[in-house]
């Protein structure tokens, strides 16, 4: 009896020491729940305070969290880190420029990489956020509502121009598109999807079939899933009609037989460049081609590739012919109009076997290069992060995994043995350490498609800039050659001058087969939707001399890798500067 009795104290005991505990835990619970409701609170209370006091974090905290590397695009540096590099000092001057260094500087500027894009995104939020809001305002439905009509992708009638914005499209933005170009109907589909051109759809659908919000315009129908919201689209002024966007492309010679050569024709006394582009524009055909009073349209092809130019003197008229060069030569000019022969794409119907990377140094023309593949292969890219600026504007690999295999190639700026390993191939793309600093720094301060202002080159930012990735740019190529398991190396400029050959060896590489046709599609729109508009000169050299003796040193070492892998060396344009 004692003994039972005793080991009921002894489990009371126990008990009330463990009830003592679970209200010990309870309290304090509460207690740091409401902590960090009062924290919340006065939070969000004081979102008045400046931008310096709000973002006065200490740096040993900046980079708490975990973070998925696909939401982190193209990691970068940003002020904080490129404002305390000391643990990326350089050693001595004769031994900081080896491959051996390189290398060991790796796992450093992995850390740079993996935070490089992660400010740039949470910097253009508001902006964008603003700009959406101001769009959806001033949007105005100017053309005449035509009706909801069925789209088929493999006979579409609406097949000018295909534009994309997943984000922010709008009805007037279509139909602004759409006018640019010399269209008469813009049809919108999925919300995000504009199309162009001058017939009808053939086949009406019900009203109530087109159904999907417009992505920018919350309460305005965007078509829905296969239909089209098809509008009339509304004139421009008289004096800024015709004259948009005709390219002249230069002068050629005429092929032999120029009607079956080309499916439409006009012969017109006293035809102007302005007739022929009309005529052309409403044929739907991006080329516009006069001799004499005869007026030609249709494609670049392997009859007229448009490859071989002739000097311009030969296109001139003279007083006692109305031909150009006794009927030999012709004027070529591009339309407003888009050449679609190439511009479906869509994932890969079964996954790849083969895993292959699309590599380069931020900078280098990667988005560039992307619009080329899957223009000439008709299939999506993917990638290692996620932009959504590329993926609003119809890359649509970017919200795919990257490890899905349902895409061409990757995307990546990312090196080190692991990185590089993950891969079974990869394209190499290389560009001039002096543009691709410059492009990068364009992008980081000012986006794809802006430049950054003096401000910004002259200021501390810029030589911490060049010291931290003139070295990644070198380790970069390093390491893909120490570790790529199968090389394709394409330098930029190479492409840019040769893009028919080159693209060729890189659809080659991917193990795609493509037409002639398709490739002279892909060089008629050879700059997509990425280009910086002009080539904004500087009044100042952004590079300094002790700048050019480091990317001369860091240049020279990778050329000379290059070459001791069997691949042929940099451009001599890169040496020295």
């Amino acid at each position: 009896m004692a003994k039972a009795f005793f080991r009921l104290q002894k489990f009371l005991r126990r008990t009330q020491f463990l009830l003592f505990f679970l209200t010990a835990a309870y309290l304090m619970a509460g207690s740091l729940l409401l902590l960090q409701r009062t924290r919340l609170v006065i939070q969000q209370g004081s979102r008045g305070t400046s931008l310096n006091q709000a973002l006065a974090v200490p740096d040993e905290m900046a980079g708490v969290g975990i973070a998925d590397p696909r939401a982190v695009q193209n990691p970068r540096p940003g002020a904080r880190l490129l404002g305390g590099t000391d643990a990326l000092q350089e050693p001595a001057l004769d031994q900081r420029h080896s491959p051996r260094w390189l290398a060991s500087r790796n796992s450093e500027l992995r850390q740079l990489r993996r935070r490089w894009f992660h400010r740039f995104i949470s910097d253009q939020e508001p902006m964008q956020t603003a700009g959406f809001k101001a769009m959806k305002h001033a949007a105005e439905h100017k053309g005449t509502y035509m009706g909801c009509f069925t789209d088929d992708s493999r006979e579409r009638t609406l097949k000018g121009a295909v534009f994309y914005d997943l984000r922010k499209m709008t009805v007037a933005h279509c139909q602004e598109a759409c006018a640019e170009r010399a269209y008469t109907y813009a049809g919108l589909a999925y919300g995000a999807e504009c199309y162009c051109g001058n017939t009808l759809p053939a086949t009406a659908s019900k009203p109530e079939e087109c159904n999907s919000e417009c992505k920018g315009e919350k309460g305005s129908v965007c078509g829905g899933v296969n239909r089209l919201s098809v509008y009339r689209v509304e004139e421009l002024r008289a004096g800024a009609r015709r004259r948009r966007n005709v390219i002249y492309r230069g002068c050629f010679r005429a092929p032999e037989n120029l009607t079956d050569t080309f499916p439409a024709s006009l012969i017109q006394p006293n035809l102007t460049v302005e007739m022929c582009s009309e005529f052309c524009s409403k044929k739907e055909f991006p080329l516009a081609v006069i001799r004499g009073q005869e007026c030609y349209c249709g494609y670049p092809t392997g009859r007229f590739s448009l490859r071989d130019g002739a000097d311009g003197l030969r296109c001139t008229r003279t007083p006692n012919s109305s031909s150009t060069a006794e009927g030999k030569y012709c004027l070529v000019y591009q339309t407003p109009v888009q050449d679609t022969r190439c511009t479906d794409r869509k994932f890969l119907t079964t996954k790849s076997k083969v895993f292959v990377a699309l590599s380069s140094f931020p900078g280098a023309g990667n988005t560039w290069a992307r619009h080329l593949i899957e223009h000439a292969t008709g299939y999506y890219t993917g990638s290692y992060y996620f932009d959504g600026a590329l993926y609003n504007k119809g890359f649509k690999g970017e919200k795919d995994h990257w490890r899905s295999r349902r895409t061409i190639c990757v995307k990546t700026h990312e090196s080190g043995k692991t990185e590089i390993e993950m891969f079974d191939s990869a394209i190499l793309l290389i560009r001039n350490p002096y543009k691709s600093l410059m492009a990068e720094f364009n992008r980081k301060y000012a986006g794809h498609l802006g430049y950054a202002t003096d401000r910004n080159w002259k200021s501390k930012e810029w030589p911490d800039f060049v010291n931290s990735y003139a070295s990644w740019w070198a380790s970069h190529v390093l390491d893909w050659l120490k570790y790529g398991k199968r090389l394709l190396v394409v330098h930029y400029e190479d492409l840019k001058q040769s893009l028919i050959p080159k693209l060729k060896e890189m659809v080659e590489f991917l193990n795609v087969t493509v037409t002639e046709d398709r490739l002279l599609c892909v060089e008629n729109n050879r700059d997509g939707n990425f280009k910086r508009s002009g080539a904004k000169q500087k009044d100042f050299e952004p590079f300094t001399q002790e700048m050019k003796d480091l990317i001369n040193r860091y240049i020279l070492t990778v050329d000379e890798a290059l070459r001791g892998r069997n691949f042929t060396g940099l451009p001599r344009e890169y040496v020295p500067r």
